[in-house]
């Protein structure tokens, strides 16, 4: 059922959207055939079950997403939306009071830490990859699929000289309208030596096996796991919240905000476009 309806979405959303889509439609069908329900066509009440339930398992936030995807695909599949009926609203309502709004924050990597983690770095094509991804995540506030997707030619030099890296596509340019990031020359001069040392162009960040083999490119999922072992080996029990993709943008937004910069600065250059998704990010790190 829902490749058929998914292979209606391609090419209209990004390839990591349409995973989660699927993910989120074949868990909520997974549900309704153990209770002997029919997810197509879904009903109301139906739905505000589905959220009691998905309460007793669930964060708040990640209950609102499949929510919302669950409201996208039928809507877009021309079957009847009951997402924004009474029912499932009072449903959502109900899981609040129960279990809060709070979403889980990243932990921010901020100069500081970022600087301890560069210095504990060597140079081997480990330790020069590790340099550039936590460069390139801190300077461009990247989410983890944008940082993956820099290639080596979108490194050049903006109108005014300086070094700078061109984002194709992101979350919220799903068109490819394209912009330019400003990047130091530290690293725009890291980025030079990882590429002849590798002796390729194509994607910047590579996986790397245990043999020291080098990859053509690195799954978005990787960069979790490559940051918590940077930080595990800094043995630091003041950093013992694990380091995610998204603490570059949280921890490179509360650095601009502590030297001064305008909100309005500070969206622009991690890619937002409502001030309260901004705020979300510092709210809970703002003493």
């Amino acid at each position: 059922m829902i490749d058929d309806i998914l292979a209606k979405f391609d090419g209209a959303f990004a390839e990591n959207t349409i995973r989660a889509y699927r993910s989120d439609f074949t868990q909520y069908q997974a549900w309704c055939s153990q209770n002997n329900i029919d997810a197509i066509p879904a009903t109301a009440d139906v739905m505000a079950q589905y959220v009691d339930y998905l309460a007793t398992v669930k964060r708040s936030a990640t209950i609102r997403r499949r929510i919302d995807s669950l409201g996208t695909i039928l809507k877009l599949s021309k079957h009847y939306n009951p997402t924004n009926q009474p029912e499932v609203i009072l449903a959502i309502k109900r899981m609040h009071r129960k279990i809060g709004r709070a979403q889980q924050q990243a932990t921010p990597l901020t100069k500081p830490l970022l600087n301890q983690l560069l210095s504990n770095c060597d140079n081997t094509h480990r330790g020069l990859r590790n340099q550039v991804l936590l460069r390139l995540g801190y300077e461009t506030m990247r989410r983890r699929s944008e940082l993956c997707a820099f290639k080596f030619e979108d490194v050049r030099q903006a109108p005014n000289g300086k070094p700078a890296i061109k984002l194709n596509f992101s979350k919220t340019d799903q068109f490819g309208t394209g912009k330019m990031l400003p990047i130091s020359q530290e690293l725009f001069d890291l980025l030079q030596k990882w590429r002849s040392m590798i002796s390729d162009d194509g994607y910047i960040l590579r996986s790397i096996n245990r043999h020291g083999h080098i990859g053509g490119s690195l799954n978005p999922a990787s960069i979790n796991t490559i940051l918590k072992a940077l930080q595990k080996d800094l043995k630091m029990d003041s950093y013992g919240h694990p380091l995610s993709g998204h603490s570059f943008r949280v921890g490179a937004a509360l650095d601009l905000l502590e030297q001064g910069e305008p909100l309005e600065r500070i969206m622009l250059r991690g890619g937002w476009q409502t001030d309260s998704t901004a705020m979300s990010y510092l709210r809970n790190w703002i003493s």
